[in-house]
């Protein structure tokens, strides 16, 4: 859209009836914004995805702008694990370190000895 041109906004209702109506008489997203005079490409596509997702309620939402810091403050971050599963977690970490030490310590035993029987022939 031009810079400096008004958008129109379209209310919760209005939104809603549009979906439901695409829906309910298979409409393509097209059709469905010819038919309704809905300006912006794939403005019914998103107005379907919400639908969908967050039902009817989630059309009366303003989603203008930024979002808040706090809705986007753990994106692409891990999650805090519970305590305990984070304890059991490094356990288990600990122990399978410890059983590649000892595996690693054994093979270089089991490979020194094929060299020692190797030599005495």
């Amino acid at each position: 859209m031009p810079k400096g041109t008004v958008q129109k906004r379209y209310t919760g209702e209005f939104k809603q009836k549009a979906v439901e109506y695409m829906l309910e008489h298979k409409l393509s997203y097209n059709e469905a914004e010819k038919l309704f005079e809905v300006s912006g490409q794939d403005r019914m596509r998103s107005w379907e995805r919400i639908y969908l997702e967050e039902g009817a309620e989630g059309l009366y939402i303003e989603r203008r702008g930024r979002s808040r810091k706090s809705d986007n403050e753990n994106k692409g971050r891990s999650r805090k694990l519970d305590k305990k599963i984070e304890e059991d977690l490094i356990a288990e970490v600990q122990r399978l370190r410890m059983e590649n030490d000892y595996l690693k310590k054994l093979n270089a035993l089991v490979q020194e000895r094929q060299f020692q029987e190797r030599k005495r022939k």
